[in-house]
């Protein structure tokens, strides 16, 4: 016997026809790459979508499309965003930090017909275009570049728009239609496309919007610094959608100065992006004195977030920070660190030591760490284990792959993690990145923390290096902050009071800078290369 109730088809257009039925006046604030302010609505965002849908539609998109978009944080983005999905087509969200290798291959794997592009990105693709015969016609974001030479059709947004109607029926399609495409970095590989489906970006909004996890209303100013290219700006466009909150959207100037007179002058009240973004920030803040009037609350993810940082904002800035943890598999968001009645009681260095976690799991998803014989380890906070996880908006497989990514019904993450009885986890390493000594496991992301704690070190990065007795042993590179002092002898016996003596590392060297990869994190394949390992 089936209930009683009726049956609506969760998707992605329904987001946006909800919030401009309901909030169709709140504000959708955007920075052009002029740097001047660009002031919309949810009512005009969708009617902008639906005057793009036509244009699409009218260009040959059909159900099922690949359209491609390659642009940072602003409007016309977001719009493409709604666009696409909501007249059945895919939104695959390109990553522009990607070696120009990647972006031609994954182009070509998605077999995009269109692309959106900003300006700037515009000679990126004349140079890929022999690489990517699928493409033929760019929609450009704003201004239309000057040479008259192209490899495709160039069109321009505004005037695609200018010249289509404001009606359009979004179809109700199959809740399970793919709705975005995402590749992952390539950090372990080459990239491989993530196809969300309608039905699991819904839910996976509706969970990042819960008072428990990013908590999303619509007295919110929401501005997401984290790219609407990187595994659908964490849910930030939906979730805003749902809620009916303000979105602010910051363009490419993600500087501390500029990210701090966004924040201010649109009194935005959360945010997200990863550790690097808020450091410069709060190297901004704490250089010219300023002050966040406004912000409540700080997302981070992408890599785990040094103490410091942390630190500043809670107790300097009186901002609520909330490390998370997710991958493009996950849409992202698959932990946030929200505290349940006994971590809401801690302050001080046991709120700092807490906040360490990479979160637990909101409805929808769960969480496990297992042996090498797939049997669960004990939460008991200590016991490493490989993590993984299943859910409403995981990944079952890779678009056009056909090896089964599954192990038994759950997604492996190549993470190590412990969890402890609350059923918050930790992420300790990446399996490739543990140090194994002595048949002991160090792990370089804790390693890497303390060494960023001391108050000379910017960033720090820990890699293993072969020994012919222990097998391998840390090297530390690190960066010092701008008039900082220290030695690496004062660095170690600052280390020897934190860390346990056979996790010392054997090298310690100053570095410029660190790579990092096209989602922010560390490159520790970069720096073995280096090495030759």
């Amino acid at each position: 016997m089936f209930g009683l109730m009726m049956h609506r088809p969760l998707l992605v257009s329904s987001l946006i026809e909800h919030a401009d039925r309901h909030h169709g006046e709140t504000e959708v604030v955007s920075r052009e790459a002029d740097g001047s302010i660009h002031r919309s609505s949810w009512a005009e965002t969708h009617r902008r979508a639906r005057q793009l849908a036509n244009a699409l539609q009218e260009l040959g998109v059909k159900p099922g499309d690949r359209v491609g978009t390659l642009g940072w944080n602003h409007h016309r983005h977001l719009e493409a965003y709604y666009a696409i999905s909501g007249m059945g087509a895919v939104c695959h969200t390109i990553n522009p930090r990607l070696f120009p290798e990647q972006i031609a291959g994954i182009v070509a794997h998605a077999e995009d017909r269109i692309l959106l592009a900003d300006p700037q990105f515009v000679p990126l693709l004349e140079s890929l275009a022999d690489r990517i015969a699928c493409l033929r016609q760019v929609i450009v974001m704003g201004p239309l570049p000057g040479n008259a030479e192209s490899a495709f059709r160039l069109m321009d947004y505004e005037a695609l728009l200018k010249g289509a109607s404001e009606r359009f029926d979004w179809p109700q399609l199959d809740e399970r239609s793919a709705a975005a495409l995402c590749y992952t970095s390539g950090t372990t590989g080459k990239p491989k496309g993530v196809l969300y489906s309608h039905r699991s970006t819904l839910l996976h909004a509706w969970a990042v919007a819960l008072p428990d996890s990013l908590s999303f209303s619509a007295c919110d100013a929401a501005l997401p610094v984290v790219p609407l290219f990187h595994a659908n700006a964490w849910g930030f466009p939906y979730a805003a959608a749902l809620a009916g909150s303000k979105l602010v959207l910051p363009n490419a100037q993600l500087d501390g100065a500029s990210l701090y007179g966004l924040l201010e002058s649109e009194r935005v009240t959360l945010t997200a992006g990863v550790p690097t973004v808020w450091n410069q920030l709060m190297q901004y803040l704490q250089a010219e004195g300023r002050k966040l009037h406004y912000l409540k609350r700080l997302g981070v993810g992408g890599a785990a977030c040094p103490k410091p940082i942390v630190s500043y904002f809670e107790d300097v800035q009186q901002v609520t920070v909330l490390p998370g943890w997710g991958m493009t598999e996950t849409s992202p968001v698959a932990a946030l660190t929200q505290p349940k009645a006994r971590q809401a009681r801690l302050r001080g260095d046991a709120r700092r030591k807490w906040l360490g976690r990479s979160g637990r799991a909101p409805f929808g998803v769960d969480l496990e760490v297992v042996d090498e014989a797939d049997n669960p380890v004990p939460r008991d906070g200590t016991t490493f284990g490989h993590l993984r996880v299943r859910g409403h908006w995981v990944c079952s497989g890779y678009y056009r792959e056909e090896a089964d990514p599954l192990v038994g019904g759950w997604f492996p993450t190549g993470d190590v993690a412990v969890m402890d009885r609350d059923g918050f986890m930790q992420i300790t390493d990446r399996a490739k990145d543990m140090i194994k000594s002595g048949g002991e496991w160090i792990s370089s992301i804790e390693l890497e923390q303390v060494a960023a704690s001391h108050p000379a070190i910017l960033e720090a990065a820990v890699i293993g290096m072969p020994h012919p007795h222990w097998g391998e042993r840390p090297l530390l590179l690190a960066v010092m902050r701008p008039g900082g002092e220290t030695s690496a002898e004062a660095l170690r016996r600052y280390l020897e009071q934190r860390v346990a003596k056979w996790w010392l590392p054997d090298r310690i060297e100053f570095v410029e800078s660190l790579p990092h990869t096209a989602t922010g994190k560390l490159n520790k394949a970069a720096l073995r290369l280096e090495r030759g390992l």
